[in-house]
């Protein structure tokens, strides 16, 4: 007596029974049951096999609706087959159509190719602002929950769950989405391109957004770089960075990962040999001029004079190793922030008209820019020794 009983009926071939034949069924069923007394009963009204486009389905569910008996006391349900790959907006237009619930299976697990995914019907939902009232906030969870009792593998490019859904490769793709993120405000309405939802929402993390291959572009090296480093590049490195990784997926053939980018971040641009490494450095300063001496691990001293200690020490690289050095892009930037931060320079230099970018990092601005204009150089110099002698002297 205590039980709370409802009653569900299914006319298991809705989708091909006459329409009028069908409203005669339901109506017999709920004369039984006479929902009226307060007896809940549901109508599962059933695409058993998907036979028609999604409008045609929801022609009937419309039909059911408006023809059948007592129909505020009856709730209509859905419960939509994939056969035809239109198990989601057969459904959506069902509940246009007048239906009150979805039944569906997660990943769309089911008969033939499936049932209806809730996971996909739910965040349809939600991306349009209506609050599905399900819990998809760890999908990471479902799907390997899933995965364990079904044994099927989700497809990567599962709607919404697939681990490639919020990864883009074109490069034209990865900027606009960096530049959405970059401008967007915490708290604002989420409005990213080529992302409907915000990947957080479902336990995601900014960082699988961008997959760096052949195809990507600056704007994609960039934003995994600065998820990781901390710092935005000036563009004229990304598009230098953006060349260097390209070459490296073409030869690899493959995807770059996160690693192996600050890698070839920090051999093409941060790398230094040992000798060249700074030790000390002094500054004097007069009213007009800079005297700059600076110490290298290498035991050899720079003394020069500028308007500024770059000037400076470049006027005695220049002095010393006889060649012409010019600043074409200069930029500083603090890695992370509060009384932690650091300091992160990036330089081009020509040295006789040959273009060098280098990048360093240190604890002071002045110990960056220092030792970003060293690595510039001694790339420089490596470059133009061409005999193993060379570069044994040089080292």
């Amino acid at each position: 007596p205590q039980t709370d009983w409802s009653f569900q009926y299914s006319p298991e071939s809705f989708t091909g029974t006459e329409p009028d034949f069908a409203v005669e069924v339901i109506d017999a069923v709920t004369a039984i049951w006479k929902p009226w007394e307060g007896q809940r009963v549901i109508i599962n009204l059933p695409a058993t096999v998907e036979m028609s486009m999604p409008n045609v389905f929801a022609d009937l569910v419309e039909t059911i609706c408006d023809q059948i008996r007592h129909r505020e006391h009856v709730e209509i349900s859905l419960h939509t087959h994939n056969d035809r790959g239109c198990a989601v907006a057969a459904a959506e237009m069902g509940v246009l159509a007048g239906a009150d619930r979805v039944e569906g299976t997660l990943m769309g697990n089911g008969e033939r190719t499936g049932n209806m995914d809730i996971i996909t019907m739910a965040m349809n939902l939600y991306s349009q602002g209506i609050d599905p009232q399900l819990d998809l906030s760890d999908i990471s969870e479902i799907i390997a929950v899933t995965e364990s009792c079904t044994e099927i593998a989700t497809h990567p490019r599962h709607p919404y769950a697939g681990e490639l859904v919020f990864t883009a490769f074109s490069g034209s793709h990865q900027d606009a989405i960096r530049k959405c993120l970059t401008r967007r405000q915490a708290g604002s309405p989420w409005e990213v391109a080529y992302l409907p939802i915000d990947p957080s929402d479902l336990g995601r993390r900014y960082e699988e957004l961008v997959r760096i291959n052949s195809q990507s572009g600056k704007g994609g090296v960039a934003f995994v770089l600065e998820q990781t480093l901390g710092a935005r590049l000036p563009r004229w490195l990304q598009i230098e960075l953006s060349q260097v990784v390209q070459q490296e997926a073409e030869k690899s053939g493959g995807e770059i990962n996160s690693s192996q980018l600050h890698e070839l971040f920090r051999s093409r641009f941060m790398e230094a040999p040992e000798p060249w490494h700074l030790r000390s450095y002094d500054i004097q300063r007069s009213d007009t001029r800079v005297n700059a001496f600076v110490s290298l691990a290498s035991g050899d001293n720079y003394t020069g004079e500028g308007h500024g200690v770059i000037e400076a020490l470049i006027a005695s690289l220049e002095a010393q190793h006889q060649c012409a050095i010019r600043v074409e892009h200069y930029d500083e930037f603090a890695v992370d922030g509060g009384t932690d931060a650091k300091a992160l320079c990036c330089v081009r230099l020509t040295v006789n008209g040959v273009a060098f970018s280098a990048v360093a990092q240190a604890e002071d601005t002045t110990s960056a820019a220092i030792q970003a204009v060293l690595n510039a150089t001694a790339r420089s110099l490596a470059r133009v020794s061409d005999t193993p002698e060379a570069s044994e002297a040089l080292a």
